[in-house]
């Protein structure tokens, strides 16, 4: 049994009191530390009050999520529900499957509450909230929507044939997508940024499925409660300043900003984006040697030690883009100083894998720290790669094989860091010797490239 939040005694919780995260993993060894919150609430059977509890809690490889328990001891009713409790994404999330062949249908879909289904060449659409959040197969979801639209049809045949009759024509048309005898386009699109469709190619990319991120538009925002920030206020408020305020703020002596010393370190106070629970962002602006300088953001959470770091160029974009081929040939290689870029692209040959501009974000570390880092990304973002649900064996076999490079026990392979913005950077432990077994090449850059860094978008006439 859990333990009951019990009543009266108990002050509410804040950000600044709570001592645990908000979102804890059930297991054996904590049920009895978890807490359900009790509140009383109106029974629509019988008009009386009964009780509701709240349990916040983890599904692992998945999201947070809320579960709601509704109990009347006056007329015996009863119901429990699930909801979403997962921090919603900075981006919307758009994915495209083209479905071609039968093993399709195998693919787990997780569609959050407020995703979309849609069959563009049926032109068939499950609207948000229409289905609540659930994981599933691809068949699964289409079979949950055949059942919905027969569920009402021997009325619509008694009171409305016509439709009835057009209603058996579409549902025939859903079945035949079982069968997948044409092929068909499956769309998920989630404003929360919280669904996701399996890729049954991991970690390589999936020609038959796309994913795209968006900014959401003010009426998803809306949809998804979340406050729009108005500039209307902003032009409102900024317009409202009078003439004697504006002389005054032109009479008063500008400050020259004060450069940040090597040795001062910047904290500033956020939320841990993995239990959302109060967390510091350290700052530090670093020299690398025989390179240039950077600014380093180190987050570490003391609730459930979620630790994240990002590398921000100090320094601009140069004039040339770098490419640093790196040959490991010993297991001391391991432990070289790496700076990856944001922009910048990583490359291992030897497993045909290639880590795209963006993913990681800036990071500094040791060659095997990042790779750890990407190892625990791609089954971050492949859920269904591991574990029971595991489908395929080819992510597993590749996470083996960084597994083995990680442990320094697969050698000889080559680190390729390609750098358009040329802020990357990879030790070179004779330095200043030239190192044998790495080339740094300087390169122009292409348009493309350009555009990319925004460069191409710079205006400098008349500066």
């Amino acid at each position: 049994h859990l333990n009951m939040a019990t009543s009266d005694d108990r002050v509410p919780a804040t950000s600044d009191t709570l001592t645990q995260p908000l979102f804890r993993n059930i297991d054996a060894s904590n049920v009895e530390e978890l807490e359900t919150s009790e509140l009383e609430s109106l029974c629509l059977e019988c008009g009386q009050n009964g009780t509701t509890r709240l349990l916040l809690t983890k599904i692992p490889m998945f999201l947070e999520v809320i579960v709601m328990s509704f109990s009347c001891p006056h007329c015996g009713n009863s119901n429990n529900e699930v909801q979403e409790g997962a921090t919603i994404h900075d981006k919307g999330v758009k994915y495209t499957l083209q479905v071609t062949k039968p093993q399709d249908k195998n693919r787990l879909i997780v569609k959050a509450d407020s995703a979309t289904f849609i069959i563009p060449e049926l032109e068939f659409e499950v609207p948000p909230n229409a289905q609540k959040g659930s994981v599933n197969t691809l068949e699964g979801f289409i079979q949950c929507s055949i059942e919905g639209l027969e569920k009402d049809q021997p009325t619509r045949k008694t009171l409305y044939p016509e439709m009835a009759e057009k209603l058996d024509t579409f549902i025939k048309k859903l079945k035949a997508c079982l069968d997948v005898s044409t092929p068909f386009t499956v769309i998920i699109d989630d404003p929360s940024g919280n669904s996701y469709i399996e890729n049954k190619m991991a970690p390589d990319p999936d020609p038959a499925l796309t994913m795209e991120q968006y900014t959401r538009t003010p009426e998803q925002n809306t949809l998804l409660g979340l406050a729009e920030e108005s500039s209307n206020k902003e032009k409102e408020s900024s317009s409202e300043k009078t003439e004697d305020e504006d002389e005054k703020l032109e009479e008063e002596e500008v400050k020259e900003p004060q450069a940040v010393s090597h040795d001062e370190i910047l904290v500033f106070k956020e939320s841990c984006s993995n239990c959302q629970m109060p967390a510091e962002t350290r700052m530090k602006v670093v020299d690398i040697p025989h390179f240039k300088e950077v600014i380093v953001m180190a987050m570490s959470c003391e609730y459930c030690g979620h630790k994240s770091n990002e590398i921000k160029a100090g320094s601009g974009i140069s004039d040339t883009g770098t490419r640093i081929n790196l040959h490991l040939t010993d297991p001391s290689d391991l432990s070289r100083d790496i700076l990856k870029a944001e922009n910048a692209t990583l490359n291992i040959p030897e497993l045909e894998f290639e880590v795209q501009p963006g993913t990681l974000g800036g990071r500094f570390s040791t060659i095997e720290g990042l790779l750890s880092n990407i190892k625990d990304q791609l089954i971050q973002s492949n859920p269904f790669g591991m574990g029971d649900s595991a489908t395929h064996t080819k992510f597993n076999e590749f996470v083996k094989k960084l597994d083995e490079i990680i442990q320094g026990k697969m050698l000889g392979i080559h680190l390729i860091l390609d750098d358009p913005s040329g802020n990357s950077y990879l030790q070179n432990v004779y330095a200043p010797e030239e190192d044998p077994e790495m080339k740094v090449e300087r390169y122009t850059r292409t348009d493309k490239q350009n555009d990319m860094l925004g460069l191409n978008d710079l205006k400098t006439d008349n500066y």
